[in-house]
Parts: structure tokens; C-alpha cells; sequence
């Protein structure tokens, strides 16, 4: 993805956030909503003083609307090379890094051999799942992933997803992480 596209899906992905219209984004940046609508579509080539005016006006930093996005689904499985340090007692190993500017909720959940269908949640919201037991198909509809135990995924729960045990007994801990309104 070219510098211009990174631009565009962040501007548009920070003002879904916002709850902001194209229109009150241009006004409040001092930039013409036609230059803005091009911005966004990746088919401008902002200046540094353009790209300020929308990162204040969107109450960002300069890096958010530069830095390509993460992917929207990583998967860690339970025999991948992590980074990891030892105490005297405990190990830990880094499975995912989430930034946050809000609230994490944290589940501990079921999951039957049925599938459960769940509708995109609210733009920003991401879930993070560690697989403690079984086995099961989950992640967003275009993204399933299969995993087994001891495996872990986020992604970005603003697309529809589905949860789908293998067994009669497969466990989690699910992390919902919900941006500041």
C-alpha cells in the first residue's frame, strides 16, 4: 500500500471514530471538503502543514495518520517463537500488543460446536482470545482461523465474526477492548 493509501484509510478510519462528517472534518482542518474527499480515497498528496491541520482536527498524533495499520487479524499459535522472559517462579511470553485509549473487558468463555454469529461491533473495538482448552474455528467472516489450544488471535471486531467449537469443551479468556467515546 503507497503512502497516499496509508494517508486515506487512516484519515477516513480516525473520522469513522470520531463520529465526525466529511464535512465538519473540513471545516474544522480549514481544508476544502473536495481535497479532504480526495485525501481520503488515497488519491491525494498532502503537505506536512495539511497533514498537521487534520491530525488536530481529528485530536490525533502526526504518526497515526502515517503508519500503515496493523494487520487486521494476527494469529499466534501456541509452538511460535515469541519473545519471553523468565523470573523465578513465572515465564512469560508476549502473544499481542494492544494500544489503548479505553476500556478492556475481560471473558471467560465456552464455546459449543455450534457456530455463534456476531455483528460488527462499534468502529475501534478489538478482541483478543487465548484458546485455554479444545479446539475452534473463529475471527472475522472473510478471516476464519482454526485454532487449538494454547493459540491466540485479535483482530478488528468493527467487521462481522463467528466463534465455532470443535468439541464439546473448549474454553477461552476473550479480551474486548473498547476505544474512549
Amino acid at each position: 500500500m503507497d503512502f497516499a493509501q496509508v494517508v486515506g484509510q487512516n484519515v477516513q478510519r480516525l473520522r469513522a471514530a470520531a463520529g465526525i462528517s466529511l464535512a465538519d472534518l473540513a471545516a474544522a482542518s480549514g481544508i476544502s471538503k473536495t481535497t479532504l474527499h480526495g485525501i481520503e480515497l488515497g488519491q491525494g498528496n498532502p503537505t506536512l502543514s495539511t497533514l498537521w491541520s487534520l491530525a488536530t482536527a481529528l485530536k490525533a498524533s502526526l504518526g497515526e495518520l502515517l503508519d500503515a495499520p496493523a494487520t487486521t487479524v494476527e494469529v499466534v499459535r501456541a509452538d511460535d517463537p515469541r519473545p519471553q522472559v523468565q523470573g523465578d517462579a513465572v515465564s512469560a511470553r508476549l502473544l499481542h500488543r494492544i494500544s489503548l485509549r479505553g476500556t478492556v473487558e475481560v471473558y471467560d468463555i465456552a464455546i459449543g460446536r455450534g457456530t455463534q454469529h456476531s455483528d460488527a461491533h462499534l468502529p475501534g473495538v478489538e478482541e483478543c482470545l487465548v484458546l485455554t482448552s479444545g479446539r475452534a474455528t473463529l475471527g472475522p467472516d472473510d478471516s476464519l482461523t482454526d485454532l487449538a489450544e494454547g493459540d491466540s488471535i485479535r483482530f478488528d471486531a468493527a467487521r462481522p465474526h463467528q466463534y465455532r467449537g470443535h468439541g464439546a469443551h473448549n474454553r477461552a479468556v476473550l479480551l474486548m477492548v473498547h476505544p474512549d467515546s
